[in-house]
């Protein structure tokens, strides 16, 4: 807390005009019985009698974890299970005062209810590395199947064809090409999936945009993605043979890891990069982020496509559906992607640098003080995308900035000046936006579902609306 002295107050669990309200008193009950739930299942078909014994703890343990929170009660120390932030919790717990769940600074107390949740686990014998949200995010890769399958056939057709392609690459499809897969991996965590862009390779080379492009487009507040193309133009022309790093700082599995991949296979096919870096989490966090270990299933999948979305799933056989079959040509599509990511993984092109730095109790103002061996790392990329809400309110210190506040201003210690290039694609789903222009929030408030005058900005709750902020580190 204390290298966050010059951020505003913090969203809090008590303010009834914050997303922070509902979230603590309507999903996190809902998020926690999920998880007794899977683990209920876990320890059911456990035959293993200690195993099962120690899991009916854990259930015990999440169980009154979730009592604490629905009647307010104070937040209790993190018990040590042998990771340096247990220290870092608990201090700021003590700095807090004791708060209860339904009066604390959001982000600090979303951050503790996963920490808590993990360390029920990681001190067991036999469910150390479980992940407790594992089934949703594979339930949820499933159900992302056709956006898969188009997604897959326009990479393949795309990466083909700028390999074959004799002709001088014209400056302004090629923009346009980087634009179109930004965007799609910007919309890949948003709700409407109907935002996800279309174009063709012909279409780039045409420079059309098509109707669900120029759609998204409107629903983009902020959008400096040519500043951070520039940026890499320059580093590939300045530095034609030597190393560029791109880092990606992850959100979500299945789908949204999906079109990180395909980002990251892009920019590598394309030249912007010779090294693309992912930073997952280390423990199981806001239900479904990534970690190294769904990369690995993601990986799988691709190399059994068949198997993966033939085989029926449990609810499949409860309500006797058959799957349908994937064509050849899906399969080969789908093998397509599996080679070039796994060929670039293998070459070291591709990496996964986990670090829990991502999982600390507080924002990204404290990365310089907190990790120094991270903040050099992340000096030397020649850009480093953060992907999604969370990241997005652990930049701008989840902090009741002004919405007109500069992107470069709300980031702190990582803005001009820190050497870190930093590109945050968000689809908003919480209350902190910053670098919008004068009387933009206020007109979005009056739109149907904004907020209106209730002192909300609800608008942002939704995942409809997106930012595309660049701060240039120098």
């Amino acid at each position: 807390m204390e290298y966050e002295g010059k951020l505003p107050p913090q969203y809090s669990t008590g303010d009834p005009t914050s997303f922070a309200y509902p979230t603590a008193r309507e999903r996190w009950p809902v998020i926690i019985t999920n998880a007794i739930d899977d683990a209920y299942r876990s320890v059911s078909d456990c035959e293993d009698a200690e195993k099962r014994d120690e899991g009916k703890k854990i259930i015990e343990e999440l169980a009154k974890l979730k009592y604490e929170v629905q009647h307010d009660r104070e937040l209790t120390p993190i018990r040590d299970d042998g990771y340096p932030d247990v220290a870092l919790y608990n201090r700021e717990l003590e700095q807090l005062g004791n708060p209860t769940w339904l009066n604390v600074p959001w982000l600090y107390s979303e951050c503790y209810l996963f920490r808590r949740m993990s360390t029920s686990f990681s001190l067991s014998k036999h469910w150390k590395g479980y992940d407790v949200f594992a089934r949703q995010k594979i339930k949820t890769f499933r159900s992302s199947r056709n956006a898969v399958l188009e997604l897959a056939a326009r990479y393949r057709d795309l990466v083909t064809k700028m390999r074959e392609t004799t002709a001088s690459p014209d400056p302004e499809a090629e923009k346009l090409l980087f634009m179109e897969m930004c965007e799609i991996c910007l919309w890949g965590n948003a709700t409407d999936l109907s935002l996800l862009t279309s174009l063709t390779y012909e279409d780039i080379q045409k420079l059309q945009g098509s109707e669900a492009r120029k759609n998204s487009e409107k629903n983009i507040l902020v959008n400096d993605l040519p500043a951070a193309y520039e940026l890499l133009l320059k580093a590939k022309s300045e530095k034609p043979r030597g190393e560029r790093q791109v880092d990606i700082v992850l959100d979500n599995a299945g789908f949204e890891l999906f079109v990180d991949l395909v980002l990251a296979g892009y920019l590598l096919s394309a030249g912007l990069a010779t090294t693309v870096v992912l930073h997952p989490k280390s423990i199981p966090w806001f239900v479904s982020d990534v970690l190294p270990s769904d990369f690995a299933t993601l990986l799988n999948a691709l190399a059994s496509p068949r198997h993966f979305y033939e085989t029926p799933s449990e609810e499949d056989e409860l309500q006797n559906k058959t799957p349908t079959p994937l064509t050849e040509q899906e399969v080969g599509e789908l093998s397509f992607l599996f080679s070039e990511w796994s060929t670039f993984h293998a070459e070291g092109q591709l990496m996964l640098r986990p670090n829990r730095f991502w999982t600390h109790p507080g924002s990204f103002w404290r990365l310089p003080h907190e990790d120094k061996n991270l903040f050099e790392d992340l000096k030397a990329s020649e850009l480093v995308v953060f992907k999604g809400d969370l990241n997005y309110r652990k930049l701008t210190g989840d902090a009741k900035w002004d919405p007109t506040t500069k992107f470069t201003e709300a980031i702190g210690p990582l803005g001009p000046g820190s050497g870190v290039n930093v590109l945050a694609l968000r689809t908003c789903k919480a209350d902190v936006v910053v670098g919008l222009k004068p009387g933009e929030d206020e007109k979005l408030r009056q739109m149907e579902g904004g907020g209106g005058d209730t002192g909300a900005r609800k608008w942002a709750w939704n995942g409809k609306w997106a930012v595309v902020s660049f701060s240039k580190g120098a």
